[in-house]
């Protein structure tokens, strides 16, 4: 559960513990046990989060409303697969065509 600052009238400041469903209601004051608002006194705590995990989320919140841009542009080379695949047909000088290694059974047209 997370901390959360609130303020008593007749106490003060102090902070306690609440369910994420429960952050706008007001809480018993452990000193008198009045009902005490919530009040901003502290940023988040995101000071115990790793860097990796805080970088995580820098990038998870830019990318939800963008899409991720590339450094280069369509049809490249190393994702697009613009290389051609070399064709398995053999040509011989008669003009006739061969498949070797696939169905020797079948003829050529």
């Amino acid at each position: 559960m997370p901390h959360y600052d609130y303020f008593c009238e007749e106490c003060g400041p102090f902070t306690g513990f609440a369910a994420m469903a429960d952050y706008d209601k007001p809480a018993p004051c452990p000193a008198c046990g009045a009902a005490a608002r919530r009040a901003l006194f502290t940023p988040p705590r995101l000071a115990i989060v790793g860097a990796s995990v805080r970088k995580a989320h820098e990038t998870n919140e830019r990318a939800s409303h963008e899409p991720k841009r590339s450094g280069h542009g369509p049809g490249c080379g190393c994702c697009s697969g613009g290389a051609k695949k070399k064709s398995g047909t053999l040509h011989r000088p008669d003009g006739s065509k061969s498949f070797p290694g696939k169905r020797p059974w079948m003829i050529s047209h």
